[in-house]
């Protein structure tokens, strides 16, 4: 862990560093992209890039990393570290790119901070830095062996089997690999990376969940018309064309336990829960499941009919849907946003959130208010992690 000399000085500058940190990771990203064009055309997201979004969470998490380190320095942050390794890894991220971010993103630290970065200070940033870089590198390992995924080698062809419409701005699409071998094994919750080729010549990245039980003989994603990925996709592929996708990563996933579980989620966030709807059905899954959701309305609700047959298939379940405008609801649909006050919550519930920030902050503040504990919560962002940047 963090030396004492080194944890002395991270205490004392960081609250410099941390009010800087914003003008830090702007300066670092222009000059990472002026040296390295090819990252920003083919592996950085230029929607999040250009939204500000991506260095918002750069600087939550080198914050949330440091502070960690100085406020229990006897444990490393290895839940915030295992969430950004699955990112990084369904983009193929190396080691040698850690070196590549370390050039540029110190000497934007002396660039903002100038004479204040002294021999000591850099030294004890430079060693929270690698505290990091080093243990994401080793999970990410791990999650490439598991999958056997050789560095390089992140992409392989998947063929589109079948496309299916489900709202105005939502398609699914069915997906099998194209060399006719054996899925990778996943889990429900989890996401894969998908590649496309765009008209201006690069080739830009998106994480999609799967939206389907990790067991079927296909797998599925569901993309929400949002950024220039998802309109290529919907917009030009079609049933027979092939896709580059990568393994599945991501730590949202359900406990081995069979526990009480609440499944919430809004707007095209119901993704991930739809899976774990598929895959609870199918192992005959016997606690009580609650699954709530949120929608602007019925029609917006991409997966809404799936979504309440596959929780009554569950021996114990409840379904509560929430629309902000009501037309074409069904008896027991709920007008508004999502509350649970009156949601019966069993004992030992553990609780999965998928959707927009505010949505989850909401129901994770009336969770907390219920006496659920934070650990029992768990959540997936879909973008850069702002909850780390913003909590």
């Amino acid at each position: 862990m963090l030396s004492p000399a080194s944890a002395a000085t991270i205490r004392a500058t960081l609250p410099a560093v941390g009010a800087a940190i914003g003008d830090i990771t702007e300066r670092f990203y222009d000059r990472l992209f002026t040296a390295h064009p090819e990252l920003l055309r083919d592996l950085f997201n230029r929607g999040n890039q250009a939204a500000g979004t991506q260095r918002q969470a750069l600087a939550g998490a080198i914050a949330a990393f440091a502070t960690g380190l100085v406020e229990h320095p006897e444990q490393r942050p290895d839940a915030m570290l295992e969430r950004i390794a699955h990112k990084h890894a369904s983009l193929g991220v190396t080691p040698g790119q850690y070196e590549v971010v370390h050039t540029h993103l110190f000497a934007a630290i002396v660039e903002v901070l100038g004479d204040a970065v002294t021999e000591e200070v850099a030294a004890a940033w430079d060693e929270v830095y690698w505290l990091m870089a080093n243990g994401l590198i080793a999970i990410e390992a791990r999650l490439y062996a598991q999958h056997g995924v050789l560095l390089g080698d992140t992409w392989r062809p998947w063929v589109v089997t079948e496309r299916t419409q489900e709202t105005a701005d939502v398609v699914t699409f069915r997906l099998r690999p194209a060399d006719g071998g054996p899925l990778p094994t996943a889990r429900a919750g989890q996401y894969v990376s998908v590649r496309v080729p765009l008209e201006d010549g690069a080739r830009q990245i998106r994480q999609y969940s799967l939206s389907g039980a990790p067991g079927k003989e296909t797998r599925t994603i569901t993309v929400k018309r949002d950024g220039e990925v998802s309109a290529h996709l919907h917009d030009h592929v079609r049933e027979g064309d092939r896709l580059d996708v990568s393994a599945p990563y991501g730590d949202l996933v359900l406990p081995d336990t069979r526990t009480p579980l609440l499944l919430a989620s809004a707007g095209i966030g119901v993704t991930p829960m739809l899976a774990m709807l598929d895959h609870l059905a199918e192992t005959d899954y016997a606690a009580p499941v609650t699954v709530v959701h949120g929608d602007r309305s019925p029609a917006d609700h991409a997966l809404r009919t799936e979504q309440r047959a596959l929780a009554g298939k569950l021996t114990d379940s409840a379904v509560h849907f929430w629309y902000e405008n009501t037309e074409d609801a069904e008896q027991g649909d709920r007008a508004g946003l999502v509350d649970l006050a009156d949601v019966a919550l069993p004992e030992g519930v553990q609780a999965y959130l998928c959707g927009p920030l505010p949505f989850m902050r909401a129901v994770r503040t009336q969770l907390l208010e219920r006496g659920v504990p934070a650990a029992a919560i768990h959540y997936e962002v879909f973008g850069p992690d702002l909850w780390l940047a913003t909590a």
